[in-house]
């Protein structure tokens, strides 16, 4: 099982210079999470939703970008990718030859083997994470806020009633963040107790009006953007059962409900391709 025979070749890529709000496109068009940097057709660097979402007022890419990215040859076997993935804590690999870049192995490319590894393991015996909720009228610049405190890439949503009512994402919020554009002003002023009026108070006034310009989420309930048609599994279901529900449903995580259907864990794809240290094909 190597690299070269699961990457994603035709890569999607940005080339500098570029801009955020042109990376901001690029992620909401295709739905990806992230994309490398080129540069005179050399990997420079790669810029992820995380980068656009936790730095909102940077826009210049060189800022947001992690530089000298990792990166792995086509005949690495899918473990070794594996290994690098979780270790380094990232979700995917450009693939390179001969200095050239050829690909992608993400981990939801990691996701799709282990589907076809028919591990009949059940779920909860390694795999699945503990979790926490929101309601789902909490607005939506809290959420942004909760998910880059807990560093959580998607969050469950629950109804007023405990019941899971959908899901919001990291790709949700790129989804429907928009580009604000707004007027500062910074107040230099030496603060002297004179009265305002005076000569001297009118001397000692330094103010700077200066452009700036942010990615902004909308100030509306959660429940508006997310994901409600929720793919959820059993406690007792099948590792790759749930590796081919990620992969037909394009999706990076599965709630875990109870017999009750209610909420008691999430398995995430990151947790679930662990397997591929351990076991070897069927």
């Amino acid at each position: 099982m190597l690299v070269r025979d699961y990457m994603t070749r035709n890569v999607v890529t940005a080339d500098t210079p570029a801009n955020r709000d042109e990376i901001l496109k690029i992620l909401k068009r295709t739905g990806i999470s992230g994309v490398p940097v080129m540069k005179d057709g050399k990997l420079i660097g790669i810029i992820t939703r995380k980068d656009l979402l936790r730095n909102p007022h940077e826009s210049q890419i060189a800022l947001l970008m992690s530089h000298d990215p990792i990166t792995i040859s086509p005949e690495a076997t899918l473990r070794e990718a594996a290994d690098i993935i979780i270790n380094k804590n990232i979700r995917r690999l450009p693939v390179v030859e001969d200095g050239k870049l050829i690909g992608l192995i993400s981990v939801a490319d990691l996701v799709g083997a282990v589907a076809q590894l028919k591990i009949t393991d059940e779920i909860r015996q390694h795999f699945v994470s503990k979790t926490f909720a929101l309601w789902n009228e909490t607005p939506l610049t809290v959420v942004g806020r909760i998910m880059e405190i807990g560093h959580a890439d998607a969050i469950p949503i629950l109804d007023s009633e405990n019941k899971l009512d959908g899901i919001i994402t990291e790709r949700d919020l790129i989804r429907c963040s928009c580009i604000e554009d707004d007027i500062e002003v910074s107040d230099f002023s030496n603060g002297t107790d004179d009265d305002e009026w005076t000569w001297e108070s009118i001397r000692d006034m330094h103010v700077i009006s200066y452009g700036i310009s942010r990615i902004q989420l909308p100030d509306k309930p959660v429940k508006l953007a997310m994901i409600k048609k929720v793919i959820a599994v059993p406690v007792n279901a099948g590792v790759s059962e749930c590796a081919l529900k990620m992969k037909r449903g394009r999706v990076d995580q599965l709630p875990v409900v109870n017999g009750d259907k209610r909420l008691v864990s999430m398995l995430f794809d990151r947790d679930l391709i662990k397997v591929l240290l351990n076991n070897k094909p069927q």
